[in-house]
């Protein structure tokens, strides 16, 4: 039985209007008596982050409804008839008034439009304006209280000049609304965000998943991993050209979740084995460079990761990451928490700890997908 420390991380992905699977998430895990010590999250990933990360325990779920209300439109209510309005057709209404009108809350259209400002000009740097999000940032959280590091939050943007990935964590520095806003900054729609002289974009356009920051950056403690993701790497191939941007929006933006979280399993085991070997070393050989390398990390702590996937209906289309109606935001915030139950009921998730070995290693649970089974490493 594993009785080291287990500490909760939620790693949240980019994926607009479908953000509300997360805040879903959450409150489903909030329920079942889970508490955050880190979030980590990329564009609107880190929307949600800063709404948990930036608020007590008691307003967390409030401040993330308060947001998607805001953000959303229209009634839960479907405002249509079937046989005149089928779902998916009012889904693209609703996309489109997006784009005209933008969400209340969050961005807004530029008026003159990008297009007709002189090159070089803030206004013609992008077809909206995010001062909206700014306002909304500062209303629904306390970024005192986040900076308190009660919870560790991390979030990523896109350096323009460098095209490097930089990570901004309040355990390293102090958290505003710009490092929020650089995060899902996502050109040509948002502009570029200004921190210390240094212009970002959104960290989805190098990684969407910042499972490998979460990584690199754990200490000794055991972590239960919820990765959260928005778009599934896994899907049909597109029956028209319609089809052809969503799926190919869902290859680029699931940023290869199980390759990576492959490719972890794979890093953790050689790290185990190397200090495995180094264990057996005799102890003169044990000061050696060589042998002092293969301890890259002398306190390597169990891993469980939790897939969370947000798998998309039938009527959802290219524009499901910027159709910000009601409806929509209804339907993926009982998506999350409908993950999230059959997660934490299933039995190989209660059965877990069961087999626990000495040795850290990590496993890997997507217990949403039919007949999913543990991915042992």
């Amino acid at each position: 039985m594993n009785t080291r420390s287990e500490h909760n991380v939620l790693v949240l992905q980019g994926g607009g209007a479908l953000g509300a699977y997360q805040a879903g998430a959450f409150e489903a895990l909030f329920a079942s008596g889970r508490r955050t010590e880190w979030v980590a999250g990329v564009s609107i990933g880190a929307i949600n982050a800063v709404l948990i990360a930036g608020n007590p325990p008691e307003h967390r779920v409030d401040r993330l409804r308060a947001f998607w209300d805001m953000v959303s439109s229209g009634s839960t209510e479907m405002p249509f008839i079937a046989d005149l309005m089928p779902r998916g057709f009012y889904n693209e209404m609703s996309a489109n008034a997006t784009m005209a009108q933008g969400v209340s809350g969050f961005f807004s259209p530029r008026f003159p439009p990008a297009a007709l400002m002189p090159a070089g000009t803030a206004d013609a740097s992008s077809f909206y304006d995010t001062a909206p999000l700014r306002k909304t940032l500062l209303e629904l959280a306390d970024f005192d209280y986040l900076n308190t590091g009660a919870v560790r939050l991390s979030t990523g943007a896109v350096n323009v000049e460098t095209g490097n990935m930089t990570w901004f964590d309040n355990s390293k520095q102090t958290i505003t609304p710009e490092h929020i806003m650089a995060s899902g900054a996502l050109p040509p729609g948002f502009p570029a965000i200004e921190i210390d002289g240094q212009y970002y974009w959104d960290g989805g356009l190098v990684s969407n998943t910042p499972l490998q920051y979460v990584y690199d950056e754990r200490q000794s403690e055991d972590l239960c991993i919820f990765q959260v993701d928005l778009f599934n790497a896994r899907g049909k191939i597109p029956a028209s050209i319609w089809d052809i941007e969503a799926r190919t929006k869902d290859i680029r933006f699931s940023s290869r979740t199980r390759l990576n979280t492959d490719l972890l399993c794979d890093m953790h085991l050689t790290r185990t084995a190397g200090k495995r070997l180094y264990d057996k070393l005799p102890p003169e050989l044990r000061d050696d460079p060589d042998a002092r390398a293969l301890l890259s990390n002398d306190n390597d702590p169990n891993l469980t990761i939790a897939h969370l996937i947000y798998r998309q209906t039938r009527h959802e289309s290219r524009s499901k990451d910027y159709e910000f109606s009601r409806a929509s935001m209804h339907d993926h915030w009982q998506a999350g928490q409908h993950d999230v139950a059959t997660t934490l009921n299933h039995p190989d998730w209660l059965a877990r700890h069961t087999d626990d070995e000495m040795s850290a290693h990590i496993r890997v649970f997507d217990l949403t997908r039919a007949q999913a089974k543990q991915q042992p490493a």
